[in-house]
Formats: C-alpha cells, structure tokens, sequence
C-alpha cells in the first residue's frame, strides 16, 4: 500500500487564475492546494471554493505555455471541466505529476474508501451494509414457489465466479443441466432468474453461448425449456440478445455467438441493437466535447448533439427494456443477454423491472434495484468507472446510461417516482468517488474477499442519513398506473443539461424547482408535526379543566365561594418560609393542604408548569422560514452557485450550506420526535435544553 504523501511534492501554489469559458475576461485569482484526497482552490476575494475529489478526476492534461503561466485542463467523472494556469511550469509538473498518481492508484488497497472517516456520520461502519437481501427481495416477488427454487451450487462461487452466491433456478431443472448450461455460456454465466411478475412471466438474464458456427448444448437447451415451463401462461418464449445482429454474428468466429434457432423449440428471438462499451465511450466523449464548446451557436450545439449519437443510444436501451417489460407484462417470459451479460443486460433488466414494479420506483426499491441487478450479477464497477488505473479500453458509461434512462422516465411521469434528481446525482456521483466501499469490485466475491462491509462506509447508511433531500415531493403512487408506459418517440427524448452541464455558470436557474418544492414541502412537514403537538396539548389541557371541575363538584364547595388564589398564594410563600425555621411544627402546612380549595390551587399549578413547557415547545419551531431566493452566502461566509444545496434549519429557519448544518436534533414542538436538520448554534441550544430538563 503506498503513502499518497510520497507524491505531493508541492502542497501550495500561490497565484493561480481558474479559468471560467464563460467569464474569460475576469478569471478567478486564488490558490490551489493539493492534499492525499482532494484537489482545493480558494478565492478570497469573491469567497469562492472549488474542490475537486482526486478519485472523480478522469483525465489531467498539460496545455501549451501561455503567456499568463502553464494551463493545466482537469476533466472529472463528474463532467466538471475545469482549467487552472500556474505561473511557474515547474509547478504545474509536479502538480499534473502528482494528481496522476493519486486518481489513479494502482492497487484497490490505495482507494479512497480504506481511508475515509467519517466526519459527521455517528453510526459504524457495519451500518448499512445489511440493507439489501438477495433471499428477501426473491421472497417479496413470491420466489422460491412451485416453480423456482434457490440452488446453492454457486454457495461457493464455483459455478460462476461473477453471479451471486444465491441463485434462482427452475425446480426442474437439475444439476447436470446447471452445470452443463453454465459451461455452455461465457463467463460460465448461465441463464438465472432476475425478476417474476405477478403473472408468472419470467425476466432471465445469462451470457452468450459458446456456440460458434454449429456447437450446440443438450443441457442449455433443457434449461431454456425448463424456464419456459415455469409459466403456464404462455406457450412460447423470448429471447432477447440486446447486441447488433452483426456484432453476434461477429463473435461466432471467436466460438461464441448467438443461440441456434433450429435447436431451441417454442422460442422466438430477437436482435435489438444497443451498441458495446466502445460504442458508447466515443459517444459520450463527443457529447462533452459539444458541452465544451467555447462559445458555441445554437448549430454548433445541436450538430454536435446529434453527431455524439448519445440520444439515440439512450433511446435504443429504452426502447429494449419497453419491449421486454411489454412482453413481460403480457404473460411471456424473456431470457436477455449480451456478450457477457454485465453491461447491456444489466441496464435492460434493471430498466424493464422498473417500468413493471412500483416499489422499484421508490428510494428502497431503486437501491435493491441496483444491488441485484448490478452489483450481485457482476456488473464491472470498477473496470468501467476506471477505480485503478488498467485498460482505458474498458471505461465505459454503462452505468451513466441507466441513471440517464431513468431521468428520463422521471420527466415524463414525475409523480411515479419517490425520489428526485438530487438522488440520482448521488449516486452518479459516488460510484466514482471511492468514498464508499458499495460500488468498489466487479462482483460480489470481489466485496467478499476485499472485506469491504468491514473495512469501509456503506453509501446506502450516508443516503438513509440524508434521505430528506432525495423526497420527490410530486410523488403520488396512487395516482400512477403500475405499469410504467414510457414514451418513446424521438422528440421526448431530452438531453439532460443539469447533469452534463451541471457545473457550467448562468446555464441554471439559481433555485432549481425541485429544490423550492421540496423545501416548501419540508417546512409544511415540520408545521404540521407542529400543530398535531399542539393539538395534543390542547387536548390535555381541556380534560385537565374538566379534572378541575369534577374535583371542585366533590369537595362540596358552595358555588358562591370566592376562590382566593391570593391568600392560598401568601399561605404557601409564608409556609416554606416557616419550613426553614428549627422551630417549625407543620401546623399551618396541615391548615393550607386541608383547606377545600387546595386540590384546585395545585392543578392551577401544574397547569402554569405545563404552560411554560409549552412555551419552550412553541419557540423550538421556526415558523416562518426564509426563503431561499437572493441569499447569495452562508453565514460561514461560503458563497451559494447553482449546484451548491441551501438547507434550511428547522428550528431558526434561517439558510445554511452543507457543512453548517451536518447536525440533526429532535425538536421538543414535534410531535413525532423525529430528527431533523438542525444548525450548529440551534444544535448546541437543544443539548443544553436536554441537559437541563433531565434530572
């Protein structure tokens, strides 16, 4: 394992402009700072910040010498694209030399996850690695039944190495047919279930077969015959291979290929196109190479958007997983399956189970989703996002494509959907950052043996801590149909600028409406958490007054009595008086406690008690809230962009950044409890509150 501090050799560099495509005549003066995590440049003139994680860094390139110093380009996983000239060249070697080395480690070991401590999360590193189960979410879709079972010929990973240990098969199908149905496929990867519908119509995924010009397998055609007798609905099958028919047919020659027609009976196949991993990586480099552009004319952008080819991409993988959920939703069972099964596959499969099932449509449910789908089939996380430096070759934006697609069914159906595209950067985000061990490996033997639930943080524990943000606040299940028909003609296909251009300057509104609906939704949340405590106390206090009036009605009081609270007052005030004294006897004590009234007095008491109570539950809740327009900083003094998130304190309901306010509390105004964002000031005001009101 190596030191990262080996490879910084210049911590500092003073005097650095960061240049800005769309305000070139007034760069940002600051300077850049290079430590073992992050790349940081501070501009304290305009109070600006900018850092840059090394793990989201795709590539760092040395410009020509320029006459204001030696530019240095970063282009980022992320697609922020951003260019900083030093004055001195040598100084900008030994940074572009350095920043090679930390974004790109050479071993898994050196990767950020191993490393990271968390600064704000109170829960241990085993806290949610547990949140998806293979055997629960089979269960939810009724698996195993009568005719799917769980085999455990893969407990140890020895049937393929890149499937899950949990694997769910026919019940008819037996061990020689498993194992002879696995040799036939690549990778060893044989056709398995992903998802059931409630119609019984199967969704499989497997590999290729290794047929070549005229192989053939007796056990993988048994397989397929055993799936399709899994569903008594349909007498026929698909299957689906998700390549070009050319690209199939091309890898015959290497011995692999595509299934025999004539030696699989009742099934029809079909080619759908989607395009391979080199396909897509020249296709999104050209997309961000339009995003780039200097200053480019409303041509320029569309012919460059349309030259990437990046929609018609987007479409193809859409339009494959709609055919394979109609057929789905139709009663017929579907085998899918690329080269390998852990690209394409993975998106369809993943794809065609959210338009067919709501609770893939929830935060939950889209996190199983993605467990299953693609981090337990063997989707190479690592190998595609570049996690350690290896074959470019192999970089591709699979997974990008997915989080595309599923942006795109959003827009067109807001109101199916739990969570909203904050939540979708997250995740982008983070299956490139390395801060969390969930995406780290290719397979799920890879998490095993790197002892990862071990050793690092779960992302799904720190996306539960802040789960608040990711509400979509037009969600409406009941209003959606199950099925999710998507709409796929060519114009509803849109370019997704908050993502692609998300770091682009006067490109955004300043308050996005995603995030004015969800604060709106937020402060109605805690009012109405508000109101049902004070309904509450409301309540009490009635029943209390009507305590009193029954208590008044025993003592046999006459009605005309005068109740002098006064007098009882004085009588209490000189009796404590009287306790201090060595002389006392408890005579008047008895004369005060025995008068008719003082059963009331004490409720009027308690009463008072319960009023400065409520008095300290009606200040712990901010009412009003400030609104999130024009608040250009926080009041730390960092400055607010368009991609910078404004939080709201729940209990002063003044706006804060997102290291002001990494504390949550429970307000004594709510009813239910629950913990909510609080600021640092108001956090420290609640602690003492606590401390005080306990014994």
């Amino acid at each position: 394992m190596n030191n990262p501090m080996d490879y910084i050799t210049t911590p500092k560099v003073e005097n650095v402009r960061m240049l800005d495509r769309y305000n070139i005549r007034k760069p940002s003066l600051g300077n850049l700072f290079l430590t073992t995590t992050h790349l940081m440049f501070f501009d304290s003139e305009n109070k600006k910040e900018t850092w840059i994680l090394h793990m989201h860094i795709g590539s760092v390139e040395k410009l020509p010498l320029s006459t204001a110093g030696s530019p240095l380009q970063l282009r980022c996983k992320t697609f922020r694209s951003v260019t900083f000239v030093l004055p001195r060249e040598r100084d900008c070697h030994e940074i572009f030399t350095a920043l090679q080395q930390l974004s790109q480690p050479v071993h898994m070991e050196d990767l950020y996850c191993f490393n990271y401590l968390s600064s704000s999360e109170t829960m241990p590193k085993s806290t949610g690695w547990d949140t998806f189960d293979m055997q629960l979410e089979f269960k939810r879709i009724n698996v195993p039944n009568d005719q799917w079972s769980l085999t455990l010929l893969n407990k140890e990973y020895d049937l393929c190495d890149t499937y899950p240990r949990n694997l769910y098969v026919p019940q008819s199908a037996s061990s020689n047919i498993l194992l002879g149905s696995s040799q036939f496929r690549s990778k060893g990867r044989l056709p398995v279930l992903t998802y059931l519908n409630h119609n019984k119509a199967a969704l499989c995924r497997c590999s290729q077969p290794l047929s070549g010009f005229s192989a053939r397998c007796l056990e993988d055609e048994q397989m397929l015959n055993c799936i399709l007798r899994t569903n008594p609905n349909s007498s026929y099958m698909y299957v689906v291979d998700t390549r070009p028919r050319i690209n199939a047919m091309a890898n015959k020659a290497a011995g692999k290929g595509y299934e025999n027609e004539n030696f699989y009976e009742n099934i029809k196949f079909y080619f759908l196109g989607i395009e391979n991993i080199h396909v897509m990586r020249a296709s999104q480099s050209k997309l961000l190479e339009t995003c780039e552009l200097k200053s480019p004319s409303m041509n320029n952008f569309l012919s460059g958007l349309e030259s990437s080819g990046w929609l018609k991409h987007i479409k193809s993988i859409m339009d494959t997983s709609w055919f394979i959920a109609r057929a789905l939703d139709d009663g017929v069972s579907v085998v899918v399956h690329c080269s390998d099964g852990w690209d394409r596959t993975a998106q369809v499969c993943s794809l065609s189970s959210l338009m067919l099932d709501p609770y893939y449509r929830t935060i939950k449910g889209y996190q199983a989703l993605i467990e299953k789908d693609w981090l337990a089939f063997g989707h190479k996380f690592s190998e595609r996002i570049g996690h350690v430096a290896g074959d470019p070759k192999e970089i591709s934006p699979v997974f990008t494509q997915f989080i595309d697609c599923t942006w795109q069914l959003m827009c067109q159906q807001p109101a199916a959907f739990e969570f909203n595209e904050q939540f979708l950067f997250t995740l982008h985000d983070n299956v490139s950052s390395c801060q969390y061990g969930t995406f780290i490996g290719n397979c799920e033997k890879d998490r095993i043996d790197l002892r990862l639930s071990e050793r690092t943080f779960s992302l799904w524990n720190y996306m539960t801590n802040h789960q608040n943000e990711y509400i979509n606040p037009l969600y409406s299940p009941e209003s959606c149909s199950r099925v999710l028909i998507p709409n796929l003609a060519p114009q509803t296909i849109r370019f997704w600028r908050d993502m692609y251009c998300r770091f682009e300057n006067d490109v955004h509104p300043r308050e996005p409406l995603g995030d004015l609906l969800l604060a709106t939704c937020d402060h109605s949340s805690s009012l109405e958490d508000h109101i049902k405590l004070l309904q509450k106390r409301i309540t009490a206090l009635k029943q209390q007054l009507a305590d009193d009036g029954a208590e008044k009605r025993k003592s046999f009081v006459s009605p005309d009595t005068v109740v002098d609270n006064k007098y009882l007052y004085e009588q209490e005030v000189e009796i404590k008086e009287d306790v201090k004294s060595p002389n006392y006897e408890g005579k008047d004590l008895v004369k005060v406690t025995s008068h008719p009234l003082s059963a009331s007095y004490e409720n009027g008491l308690n009463n008072l008690a319960s009023a400065d109570q409520l008095s300290e539950e009606v200040k712990s809740v901010a009412l009003d809230w400030k609104t999130l327009r024009n608040i250009e900083e926080c009041s730390c003094s960092t400055p607010f962009d368009h991609f910078s998130r404004k939080y709201h304190c729940w209990k002063c309901g003044d706006v804060f950044c997102t290291r002001c306010i990494d504390k949550n509390a429970a307000l004594p105004g709510h009813l239910s409890q629950r913990e909510v964002p609080v600021c640092r000031p108001c956090y420290r005001e609640v602690l003492r509150s606590n401390s005080v009101e306990s014994p």
